[in-house]
């Protein structure tokens, strides 16, 4: 099929990561006369499996098989390197095929909202971890790391997984695919205090078991909970599921001593950023204690002043804006109903319902609006991939397929040392003329 005939119902999906592929999939599963072009503004597919899974935690990446198999359906084609925006635009792309789907994630920091925040030294989740995962947006970033006190906002599991990965040696990183630009500044750190900030307690904290519990088999490092921030034992029996796991976890940890090895973990509750402190770059974190008071998290009005060089907020993301499409400020997300966003255009995953859930959360999420393009609409001859081409070619455009990107991955697995897995690259030119080679 060319996927330009007017039985053919054709998809752009802008985004490809976990939400965009799993639309794919629910597209393409049941009728071959859908087809579909994921379309991405790197020449790499997998978003945030490939760029946010943290490299150490390579047993999740193994979800990346799946998303292979959708792309080797015929009528599945991944186009990497195309940038919306900058080389097509959305209009075009809403000509071309009979509905375009937003499946572009959440890559923007909530900001803190306090003083100091743009001092050098404060650095988001998401450049922080694009930059230790090889993403090319991040590859310059160069986070001074001799310092001797991180402060690490938020209690969740990308808090954790920042901690994990300042904390572990070189060793421990091994069989990792940590960027090399990252491993150097990493293991030569000067860091010997970590701090995990939360506002709430540790019952509100919403990282999960098996990423809390490796904090505390570090072979370096030495987690650290003040016991008096825990609620009494005879709570622990009321409490069931990952809530009764880690409260046992961070029992464990309050047991710890301070010597017990080089670099401290500190897992610090009940306190809130106030202010960055610092005249050319951070050298402080005011904080203020809290209390939790019927759900809501309320300032004590007692301050504390933490001396850290480096200040790494984890709070959440945001959906970047797209002109001509409405967007929800309050949840960061796209405008929508259900995934609509008006007739022919769609979002879905964080695009749709904000920075929420696991992985697996987009595979519902993907089928739903799947199912819903599917019920709504009906094909209208538009060109499709064919129409595509012709704007790539007029353009000169240099487009990746799924084809390239295995020749870029066959050099990432060859240029590896030991047992890391891959060497990824983060020069999108280089990776662009490997595809062409």
């Amino acid at each position: 099929m060319q996927g330009n005939g007017s039985s053919t119902l054709n998809v752009a999906i802008i985004g490809a990561g976990p939400a965009g592929y799993y639309t794919a999939e629910a597209l393409t599963t049941a009728d071959e006369c859908v087809h579909v072009d994921i379309i991405d503004r790197l020449p790499t597919p997998f978003g945030l499996i490939r760029a946010g899974v943290a490299p150490d935690h390579q047993s999740i990446k193994n979800v990346s098989r799946r998303y292979e198999a959708t792309n080797c359906r015929s009528n599945v084609r991944f186009v990497g390197n195309l940038s919306l925006g900058r080389d097509i635009t959305l209009a075009e792309l809403g000509t071309l095929y009979d509905a375009v789907v937003l499946a572009t994630g959440a890559a923007k920091d909530r900001p803190l909202g306090i003083e100091g925040e743009d001092l050098p030294g404060v650095i988001g989740s998401g450049p922080f971890v694009g930059w230790y995962n090889s993403h090319p947006d991040y590859k310059d970033l160069n986070p001074d790391l001799q310092v001797a006190s991180v402060a690490v906002i938020g209690n969740g599991n990308v808090a954790v997984d920042v901690a994990r990965v300042l904390a572990k040696t070189a060793e421990e990183m091994a069989g990792s695919d940590l960027a090399s630009h990252a491993a150097r500044p990493i293991h030569g750190s000067a860091i010997r205090d970590i701090h995990i900030l939360g506002r709430r307690g540790p019952l509100e904290a919403s990282f999960t078991p098996k990423e809390l519990g490796e904090l505390n088999i570090l072979d370096n490092c030495v987690a650290l909970v003040d016991p008096a921030q825990l609620p009494d034992e005879s709570l622990d029996e009321t409490l069931s599921g990952a809530a009764k796991k880690n409260m046992a976890i961070l029992r464990a940890m309050a047991k710890n001593k301070p010597g017990d090895k080089p670099v401290r973990l500190h897992l610090m509750f009940y306190v809130r950023p106030m202010a960055v402190l610092g005249e050319e770059r951070v050298c402080g974190l005011r904080l203020e204690k809290t209390r939790v008071e019927d759900g809501a998290c309320v300032g004590t009005g007692e301050t504390e002043v933490l001396p850290v060089g480096l200040v790494v907020p984890c709070i959440g993301y945001r959906t970047s804006p797209i002109a001509d499409v409405p967007y929800n400020q309050r949840y960061g997300c796209f405008e929508n109903e259900g995934g609509k966003i008006r007739d022919g255009l769609y979002c879905v995953g964080w695009a749709k319902r904000g920075p929420s859930g696991t992985i697996g959360t987009n595979k519902p999420d993907g089928s739903e609006v799947a199912d819903r393009i599917l019920a709504e609409i009906r094909p209208k001859g538009t060109k499709g991939r064919a129409g595509l081409e012709e704007i790539v070619a007029e353009r000169g455009l240099h487009i990746v397929t799924f084809q390239d990107w295995k020749k870029i991955e066959a050099a990432e697995v060859a240029a590896a040392s030991g047992p890391a897995p891959r060497q990824k690259f983060a020069d999108v030119a280089e990776m662009v003329r490997l595809a062409e080679s």
